[in-house]
């Protein structure tokens, strides 16, 4: 019977490329009447690049994205925290890779069509709800003509942070969660800083830029297209809109409090200016719950563990989780074993991530040095030794479970030519 996954977007996507990889019929149920380029930049862990290189997929990587060399963090004038290598670099075995989210995410979808066949995916199809039947799932959908119902062996809910699956499983849990930061994210034509593919995080907790080419060079020009974001963080109580990659924002809501952060090698307010259009939200998330699988129905990316963006993990996440049910139904059959087999595996890790990117991610590093000296220093290792930077990088990863030893030790998920009997 064929499986079901509501949601077209990376996570679901991933999850049809691994289902046609393993032999297994699915069908896909997307909202959006048209699949369109939206968002802005994403970054791939090599545990997330690893899989997608397993789907055969390295062609279209270098093609939409490009490799991360090294990634950092800077005081809000500039000086050096920490920097370290990245990717194949670090000694991976493979790359990370910086993608605007949209590319990366038509990548997938002509991927699937190509290989699956154009009706694998049914647009204009909104997921509403869903019913655990006796051997069978059933997924509630709306449509242009109406409401109706769709019969699987299980349900596979990638439907976001709004999931509606989620909302039917946890009524009494409400909105996202808003701990007052405020995101502003663009994109910017502008000449590439340090190694050119370098990704960079800068100031403190209350107020901070990420900024990393998601293209190389162009020839002519020499610019790349760079993603940035700026962050400041307000008082919760004065309420806040729902969130929307798709809300333009004002300049004036946030370029004058970074008027100042001229680097010597990042003019932030230029970046800032340069971009064409400007998308603001609030910064959320939703407290880890329980139990994400209800009989033949279980849940999967943003609609599971949604996080703030700490970390550059939610995207590589979504990813693994398509390939451990994968993995789970080999090993398991199509079933509500394979489900909880995934939950067990998944939930637990996920719960680590999220906890951590509220304060104690990789970038808790930067308000530690602000509170420490304010941000200036002759030489950081009189702020904080060099062991001391490298434990906490090194813990972090190995809670997001990119950990370099560990995941280049590790079996592939899904073997080579594997299929389900």
């Amino acid at each position: 019977m064929t499986v079901i996954v509501a949601g077209a977007g990376i996570a679901g996507l991933t999850l049809g490329l691994t289902l046609h990889q393993i032999g297994v019929p699915f069908r896909i149920f997307e909202t959006t009447p048209t699949l369109r380029p939206l968002g802005v930049g994403v970054n791939l862990q090599p545990n997330a690049v690893r899989e997608l290189f397993d789907l055969g997929l390295q062609a279209e990587l270098d093609r939409v994205g490009i490799r991360t060399r090294d990634y950092g963090f800077y005081t809000r004038t500039g000086l050096e925290i920490w920097t370290e290598p990245r990717g194949l670099d670090a000694g991976y075995r493979w790359p990370q890779f910086s993608v605007h989210r949209g590319r990366f995410q038509l990548a997938l979808y002509e991927a699937l069509v190509d290989r699956a066949g154009p009706d694998c995916v049914v647009t204009g199809a909104r997921a509403t709800g869903f019913t655990n039947l006796d051997g069978a799932a059933a997924l509630q959908i709306e449509t242009a003509s109406g409401p109706r119902s769709v019969q699987s062996a299980v349900v596979i809910a990638a439907d976001g942070i709004h999931s509606a699956v989620r909302r039917q499983m946890r009524p009494a849990e409400g909105p996202p969660i808003w701990g007052g930061a405020i995101l502003w994210r663009a994109t910017t034509e502008a000449a590439p800083f340090k190694t050119g593919a370098s990704m960079i995080l800068a100031g403190h907790d209350r107020q901070r830029v990420v900024a990393y080419p998601i293209t190389g060079p162009d020839s002519a020009t020499g610019k790349a297209t760079i993603n940035w974001i700026a962050e400041r963080t307000v008082d919760p109580s004065q309420g806040w809109r729902k969130e929307d990659w798709n809300r333009a924002a004002d300049l004036a809501d946030f370029l004058p409090a970074f008027e100042d952060w001229r680097f010597d090698w990042l003019d932030v307010p230029a970046l800032i200016r340069g971009a064409q259009k400007v998308y603001e939200y609030p910064m959320v998330d939703r407290d880890p719950i329980d139990r994400w699988t209800d009989g033949r129905v279980t849940l999967m990316g943003d609609a599971a563990h949604p996080t703030y963006p700490v970390g550059s993990n939610g995207a590589s996440q979504a990813v693994v989780d398509a390939r451990v049910i994968g993995a789970q139904f080999l090993e398991h059959g199509v079933g509500p074993d394979a489900l909880q087999a995934y939950e067990a595996i998944v939930r637990p890790q996920t719960e680590k991530v999220t906890l951590a990117n509220r304060g104690s991610g990789p970038d808790a590093i930067m308000q530690l040095v602000e509170d420490r000296c304010g941000g200036v220093f002759e030489r950081i290792e009189d702020v904080v030794p060099h062991r001391e930077l490298a434990a906490r990088a090194e813990k972090y990863k190995q809670i997001a479970g990119f950990s370099i030893e560990a995941l280049n030790a590790r079996p592939r998920l899904i073997p080579d030519g594997a299929r389900v009997a």
